[in-house]
C-alpha cells in the first residue's frame, strides 16, 4: 500500500509542477481527479480504522484481531483506489499527447517560466527572471532592460539640422560609426490599462568621426582642425568622442492589447507592441581620442593614439524620435548643442545619428 500511494503521490506532484508551468492543460485535470478520489477513500479508509481501534479500546477483540482488521481494510482500499486511478488511465494519455502537442506545435515563450535566449531578426535577445513573474500581466509592466544600439553619425550645421549625409561635411558618410550601451528601467504611466509608459536609464555613448579620404584631424595648441597627412600613407584616421549618457523615454502603445487576471483588467506587455517613441537625453564627455593608422618606408603599420586636448564640448544635450515593435527599434537623435566648440575649425558640428537597437536583455 506504501509504495503504491508513494507512486500515487509523484503523479499528483508531476501533474502540480506541470500544472504551475501551464495552468490550463490537461495534466492539471488529471492531477485533480487523482487528488479527488485518493482523498476520498483515503478519508473512508481512515473512519473503518477508527472503528476498529474503537474496538480494541472497549476490548471487544485482541491486539492480533485488531491488526488483521487494520490490514484487509488497507489492502480492500488499496484495491479501490488503484482500481479508480486505471479509469482515469485515458485521461492521462489524451493529457500527455495534449501536452506534447503544444510544447511542439504551439511553444508560448511567456509560459515556460525559463531564462530565454535568442537570435531574431532584431539581434540577440535575452529573458531572465520570467520564472518569478509568473502569469500575473501586472509583473510585466515593470521592466529592466539592456540594450545596444549601432548608430550611423554624421555633423550638421545649426541652420541645417537635419541635413544628413551632405557633401559640404568635413566627415566621411560612413553607415555605422557609433555604438550605445544603455540599462534602462520602465514602468507605466497611469492605471493598468493605460499605454503610455516611460523609461529612463544609463549608459554609455561613443561617436566615431571619420575625416575624407587623405585627410585627418590634427590639433595646435589652440585649435582642433583637418589637414592633409603628411607622415606617411595614411591607411585610417578616426576621432571617437566617448559619454556617459542619462536618457529618458516615454513610450505610446499603439496598438494595445489587454489581458483579465484575477477580476482586473491590465495592458499585456508580453504581447508584440507597436510603440511610438519619444526622448530626451544629456551626456557628459568622458574621453575623446584621434587614432591615426599608417605605414611609412620604415614600417608598415604604425598606430597613433592622441588624446584631444581642444575644441571638443564636454556635454551634449538631445532628443530622439523612435518607432518598436517587438524590440526591434528604429529611431532617430538629434543634439541639441554642438559636439564640437568654436576651438575646432569644422564647416559642421552638431551631431545626428540614425540608428537601431541590435539586442535586448529583459531582467
Amino acid at each position: 500500500m506504501k509504495t503504491k500511494l508513494t507512486l500515487i503521490a509523484a503523479v499528483m506532484a508531476f501533474g502540480y509542477a506541470m500544472a504551475q508551468e501551464s495552468p490550463e492543460n490537461g495534466l492539471t485535470v488529471y492531477s485533480k481527479k487523482i487528488d479527488s478520489i485518493v482523498q476520498t477513500e483515503k478519508s473512508k479508509m481512515n473512519a473503518e480504522l477508527d472503528l476498529i481501534d474503537k474496538k480494541f479500546k472497549e476490548k471487544k477483540i485482541t491486539s492480533d484481531e485488531k491488526q488483521n482488521q487494520r490490514a484487509m481494510v488497507a489492502s480492500k482500499y488499496e484495491q479501490i483506489i488503484n482500481e479508480k486511478v486505471e479509469l482515469q488511465k485515458q485521461d492521462l494519455v489524451m493529457a500527455t499527447k495534449e501536452l506534447v502537442k503544444d510544447a511542439v506545435l504551439r511553444p508560448d515563450t511567456t509560459k515556460s517560466g525559463r531564462d530565454q535566449f535568442w537570435l531574431g531578426f532584431n539581434g540577440l535577445n535575452m529573458k531572465f527572471n520570467e520564472r518569478r513573474k509568473n502569469n500575473n500581466p501586472k509583473n510585466y509592466l515593470q521592466t529592466f532592460e539592456l540594450s545596444v544600439g549601432m548608430v550611423g553619425a554624421g555633423l550638421t550645421s545649426k541652420n541645417q539640422p537635419f541635413n544628413f549625409y551632405n557633401k559640404g561635411s568635413d566627415m566621411r558618410n560612413t553607415i555605422i560609426d557609433s555604438w550605445q550601451l544603455t540599462l534602462w528601467y520602465g514602468n507605466q504611466i497611469g492605471g493598468y490599462t493605460s499605454p503610455l509608459f516611460y523609461r529612463f536609464g544609463l549608459g554609455t555613448r561613443s561617436d566615431q568621426y571619420t575625416p575624407k579620404y587623405g585627410l585627418s584631424f590634427k590639433q595646435d595648441d589652440h585649435h582642433l582642425f583637418i589637414a592633409d597627412f603628411d607622415r606617411g600613407t595614411l591607411k585610417k584616421s578616426l576621432l571617437y568622442n566617448t559619454y556617459v549618457m542619462i536618457p529618458a523615454d516615454l513610450k505610446w502603445v499603439l496598438n494595445p492589447k489587454y489581458k483579465e487576471y484575477e477580476g482586473v483588467k491590465y495592458l499585456d506587455n508580453r504581447k508584440d507592441q507597436l510603440c511610438l517613441i519619444l526622448g530626451i537625453y544629456g551626456g557628459v564627455r568622458v574621453g575623446s581620442v584621434n587614432y591615426s593608422k599608417y605605414s611609412n618606408e620604415y614600417s608598415g603599420r604604425i598606430v597613433e593614439r592622441e588624446k584631444v586636448m581642444h575644441g571638443v564640448n564636454d556635454f551634449i544635450v538631445g532628443a530622439k524620435l523612435g518607432i518598436s515593435y517587438h524590440g526591434f527599434n528604429l529611431f532617430i537623435q538629434k543634439d541639441f548643442t554642438p559636439a564640437f566648440n568654436d576651438s575646432a575649425l569644422l564647416k559642421k558640428k552638431y551631431g545626428l545619428q540614425i540608428g537601431i537597437e541590435i539586442a535586448s536583455v529583459n531582467f
